[in-house]
């Protein structure tokens, strides 16, 4: 047809982007808008509360009557639970302007629940900063993310707890991204049933979103069974990530047994093969991981000893682990390195 008229794809794109963005930056000031709000709310019970010295008992039962009368006149929002949130708030933050517009009120929600204010800091700052939806950021406390990381150096202290609860996780060296244990719950394979390496590895290829969140920050996944060819022998790498933080390769070789010297030798091979022929300008030295199902100290001590390259041995469940017990784990050390000093 004469008359037929062609919309040029590059005009329909920058259309889309711009309405992109215009959608993104109100979502934001509804989100903000949102917590100022709840904010607010939370200062006002608050402060009637103080003035006018409610009893305990008496003061549940206001919340219960003021969520009915909101409900009412505004819609859903204005639960019991939600009003204790939003009274939470106010006495977790007193100054608003700590409140992070990254995260909405859901994210919020969770954290309230951490009473230890160091745990509850950790958890804010890298929700922020790895952009963790909310089910991301309530597998990473279930996880216990923060004394995991503690505990993966072996040498938590004071210093380490203010560190995390302060900055986040920091990446500055390879051993800032390994964990001990790895937690792969995601996975719904029962404790103490017998997987196959071949096996294991195809799950977590197949849950690989939730294996990369485990990881941690700035993970970008290569592939799987990648080929060293060394004197015509084709050897294969289980998984291979590259850390955008650390700009370097991540090289993991699955065990469903214990460590084993014999592992730390052929992964150290693989790991002066990518040094000397994947490696491009800009990366540093590649950083290999073992991921097995038991390890003794001593015998890891030696076998990871004296290497030249990156290699780091950790455990890894099928399980979450038990939160009270980690969190003895973490006062013990603290307990110890107090005494030590």
């Amino acid at each position: 047809m004469e008359n037929e008229v062609i919309v040029p794809g590059g005009l329909v794109a920058e259309i889309r982007q711009i309405m992109n963005m215009a959608r993104q930056n109100v979502a934001k000031q509804v989100n903000s808008e949102q917590l100022f709000a709840y904010w607010n709310i939370g200062r006002v019970i608050v402060e009637y509360e103080q003035n006018s010295n409610e009893r305990a008992g008496y003061g549940k039962e206001t919340i219960k009557q003021l969520s009915q009368v909101l409900s009412k006149e505004f819609g859903k929002g204005f639960s019991r639970s939600n009003l204790q949130n939003m009274r939470s708030l106010y006495l977790t933050y007193p100054k608003c302007q700590t409140l992070s517009g990254k995260l909405t009120w859901s994210h919020y929600c969770e954290l309230l629940v951490i009473s230890d204010p160091d745990r509850r800091s950790f958890y804010e700052k890298e929700c922020e900063r790895s952009g963790w939806s909310v089910r991301e950021l309530k597998r990473q406390i279930s996880t216990s993310l923060f004394e995991r990381l503690l505990l993966s150096e072996g040498k938590a202290n004071k210093e380490k707890v203010y560190e995390l609860a302060t900055k986040g996780q920091e990446i500055t060296a390879p051993e800032d991204i390994v964990k001990d244990p790895y937690v792969f719950e995601f996975l719904g394979i029962p404790e103490n049933k017998p997987v196959f390496e071949s096996d294991l590895e195809k799950a977590l290829v197949r849950q690989i979103e939730d294996f990369m969140l485990e990881l941690g920050r700035g993970f970008m996944f290569v592939g799987t069974q990648q080929r060293v060819t060394l004197n015509n022998t084709h050897y294969y790498v289980d998984m291979v990530f590259y850390n955008k933080e650390l700009h370097a390769y991540v090289l993991i070789e699955l065990k469903t047994v214990k460590l084993m010297p014999e592992a730390v030798g052929q992964l150290n091979m693989y790991l002066n093969y990518y040094a000397a022929e994947v490696n491009e300008a800009g990366d540093n030295p590649p950083i290999g991981i073992i991921l097995c199902t038991d390890k003794d100290n001593v015998s890891a001590e030696y076998a990871l000893g004296g290497l030249s390259n990156n290699i780091f041995a950790s455990t890894y469940t099928y399980v979450i682990p038990e939160k009270e017990k980690l969190i003895a784990q973490v006062e013990a050390v603290l307990e110890q390195w107090n005494k030590s000093r």
